[in-house]
């Protein structure tokens, strides 16, 4: 008997080779892993709006804490979501504001985010009803 090397399913329906794969390399994943983030997809969504300095973000998250505030939006800085802009006041003020890679990547995710919204309480049932088997 001859065995296949692995093959799953790819974006856009190709199929892959999977036998040499190398999950720290794959694009998908880097992407998806940052951007799934407990804080990322909320600081994405209010950014999508309009520009906000740092302590306006901190009252839109009121349960994030001001160091993974910092941390985040320096990764989506980093992965060129979000530009930083210091305004020569004193004190120095500070803005955050999508860009246009980030308003590229909300396009599809809102979609993600307007899904989660309706599908949620039909989730939350899907959830208590395979903990329910679970203690049977």
């Amino acid at each position: 008997m001859v065995l296949k090397a692995a093959r799953k399913p790819a974006l856009g329906g190709q199929e892959c080779d999977m036998s040499g794969w190398d999950g720290g390399n794959c694009p998908v994943r880097d992407v998806i892993d940052r951007i799934a983030g407990k804080w990322s997809t909320l600081l994405l969504e209010a950014l999508s709006r309009r520009p906000y300095r740092f302590g306006e973000l901190r009252r839109l998250v009121p349960d994030i804490s001001q160091r993974m505030l910092t941390q985040t939006l320096r990764d989506l800085q980093r992965d060129g979501y979000v530009e930083r802009e210091v305004f020569p006041t004193k004190p120095p003020s500070v803005e955050y504001r999508m860009t246009d890679l980030g308003r590229s990547l909300f396009e599809p995710l809102s979609k993600v985010l307007q899904w989660a919204e309706k599908n949620h309480p039909s989730v939350k049932a899907a959830r208590a009803k395979y903990d329910e088997s679970e203690l049977a």
